[in-house]
C-alpha cells in the first residue's frame, strides 16, 4: 500500500485484527503486517499506534521474558478492542461498497482508467 492517507485510516483496524488472532510483540506485529501487504510499514509507525490503542483501552500489554534477549512487550485485545474491530469491519464494508458503487457508476476500471462510454 503506497497511499499514506489510506494507510492512516485503515492501519488501526488492521492492527487490532492481527492482534485479535494472537498476542504479539511490536516487531512481530510489524513483520506480520508486512507479510499481509503493508510492505512499506515501519516500526516507527506501528509503535506509536500501539501506545495510542493501549491508552484508549483497546489493548493491554504484558512484559515477558525472551530467549533472544531483553523482555518483550506483548499486546493483547480488550473487550473495547473487540468492539472497535466490529465497528471497523462494519465501517470498512460500508465504505468499500460505496466506493465500488461510485467506481462502477463512473466507469472506472482496475487500471485506474475511466471508461468515458458510460
Amino acid at each position: 500500500m503506497n497511499n499514506s492517507q489510506l494507510l492512516k485510516g485503515t492501519l488501526e483496524g488492521c492492527v487490532l485484527l492481527v492482534i485479535s488472532q494472537q498476542e504479539v510483540y511490536g516487531y512481530e506485529l510489524v513483520t506480520k503486517l508486512q507479510q499481509l501487504g503493508f510492505f512499506e510499514l515501519s516500526a516507527g509507525t506501528v509503535y506509536p499506534l500501539l501506545q495510542k490503542l493501549e491508552r484508549q483501552g483497546c489493548l493491554k500489554s504484558q512484559l515477558r521474558a525472551s530467549s533472544e534477549g531483553p523482555k518483550r512487550k506483548y499486546y493483547y485485545l480488550t473487550t473495547s478492542g473487540q468492539i472497535q474491530i466490529q465497528n471497523f469491519i462494519k465501517d470498512w464494508q460500508q465504505l468499500t461498497a460505496t466506493v465500488t458503487a461510485v467506481i462502477e457508476q463512473t466507469g472506472g476500471n482496475e487500471d485506474g482508467a475511466i471508461d468515458r462510454k458510460k
